[in-house]
């Protein structure tokens, strides 16, 4: 081989003597980039079978070199490819070689390949078992989420090598990691969920809804309420209504779902008792606003005894009434037919039930809780249910009815409700030429006016 080369510069000092023509360095590190024999072919001016015999042959030679001049290649190369996946200095520094894009050829006769990845091959790393990264990939998104400043951490204990381009790995559109606003690792499919999670524990105290608005990327409370409920890691405290971990055992729960069932407790256990003794013992056990302690005394199993203390209904007592609220201007009666114009929100189009105001529920007769009643509505539509909660009075889901109708977020629907049937009507409610859905609003039904 002309003159003496030391052990660890004969790759090279092959690579640039002549040993190799123009045309097989070309096509060697071309693979080595990762093109295809076609890309290659295409950029040599030949056809992809000839790139193909011109690497071949290339890798015989170099296979035949090393077995001359290296002992024991193909054993050091194998014991660095246990792991995951190993650059391939780690092999240069094995076998005894400086690093070099021939080296390629040696690790692929070698039985070595490029470790597979949701990215693809990963070039410039090696391994025995092309999808041992893979799994460990696969390990660490197992682990999500995890703050950014952990990724070291948690790629470490998944088994993954140090030196690996995670960032960019991770980031990569098949993966199923992606980075939060706040530059932590959340899974793709739950990114919300998973931001509030690390929200969470990086406050270590339960949150109001709203204070996690912004790092879920949500749009609205019930939202994140919405979320939140569907995700075992998270539990709701009552009845402050905060969010909190399901792993922070050391939070005191109330027993009481809710404040009215707290009350009945109270009252059940004591007897009777005055409106004002009754809130201070309820606000001991469940501490809420006054506000709402007066709702809970529309529920029908709470009423009044003849000397004004407050008992249970099963025990005699007459339930209590609410009184007439203010009339909105929202709502209309004509006759037997009630109108009430709602505004099209995302929560509508999404499907959720319609808050509305309690005065629609009192001229409706639902003057206790719980109650409802029920519209039926033309065609193959589900009746409509208007109820009265303690706390809030709502109607049922319009979402199909918004849809059929063409309205988008902006809009108006008229609820047309026939007091002396039972049954409903939903139209489009906007004025002429006043609809954010011009489109929509022509092809609507006639508006209906409230």
């Amino acid at each position: 081989m002309g003159e003496a080369w030391s052990m660890d510069e004969w790759l090279v000092r092959a690579w640039e003597s002549g040993v190799f023509d123009e045309r097989e360095r070309a096509v060697v590190a071309g693979r080595s980039e990762g093109r295809t024999l076609d890309e290659v072919g295409e950029a040599l001016g030949l056809s992809r079978e000839r790139v193909r015999q011109i690497q071949n042959r290339a890798r015989k030679r170099l296979t035949e070199m090393a077995d001359l001049v290296q002992d024991g290649w193909r054993e050091k190369a194998h014991a660095t490819g246990t792991s995951p996946a190993a650059p391939r200095e780690a092999f240069a520094a094995a076998i005894g070689v400086v690093d070099h894009v021939a080296l390629d050829e040696l690790l692929a006769t070698a039985g070595l390949e490029a470790p597979r990845t949701w990215a693809g091959p990963l070039r410039g790393w090696w391994s025995i078992d092309a999808g041992a990264l893979d799994g460990a990939l696969r390990r660490l998104i197992d682990t999500a989420p995890f703050r950014g400043d952990e990724l070291g951490r948690a790629a470490a204990e998944a088994g993954l090598p140090a030196g690996l381009p995670l960032a960019e790995l991770l980031t990569h559109p098949g993966s199923r990691l992606a980075l939060s606003p706040d530059r932590h690792w959340v899974r793709r499919k739950a990114r919300g969920r998973d931001a509030a999670y690390l929200w969470l524990l990086e406050s270590g105290r339960p949150c109001q809804p709203d204070e996690l608005i912004a790092p879920m990327a949500a749009t609205t409370v019930a939202a994140v309420r919405e979320a939140l409920r569907r995700d075992d890691r998270f539990r709701q405290v009552r009845p402050e209504g905060t969010w909190a971990l399901t792993e922070w055992t050391h939070l005191r729960a109330s027993p009481y779902a809710t404040a009215v069932e707290a009350m009945v407790a109270v009252v059940t256990e004591s007897g009777p008792l005055s409106r004002a003794r009754l809130f201070a013992r309820v606000t001991e056990l469940y501490p809420v606003t006054p506000w709402r302690l007066k709702q809970c005394l529309l529920s029908d199993q709470l009423g009044e005894t003849p000397d004004g203390l407050i008992d249970l209904v099963s025990r005699g007592a007459r339930p209590f009434e609410e009184e007439e609220p203010a009339q909105p201007d929202t709502m209309a009666v004509e006759g037997e037919v009630l109108g009430v114009r709602i505004p099209v929100t995302r929560d509508i189009l999404r499907g959720s039930g319609v808050n509305v105001h309690t005065w629609l529920t009192w001229r409706l007769g639902l003057r206790r809780a719980p109650m409802s009643r029920t519209f039926t509505t033309p065609g193959d539509h589900a009746p409509l249910v208007v109820r009265r909660g303690t706390s809030s009075a709502q109607l049922s889901s319009l979402r199909r009815h918004a849809l059929e109708l063409g309205v988008v977020d902006g809009c108006l629907l008229a609820v047309l409700l026939r007091l002396n049937d039972d049954t409903a009507r939903v139209g489009h409610g906007c004025a002429p030429g006043n609809c954010p859905a011009p489109q929509a609003r022509a092809s609507a039904s006639t508006p209906v006016n409230v």
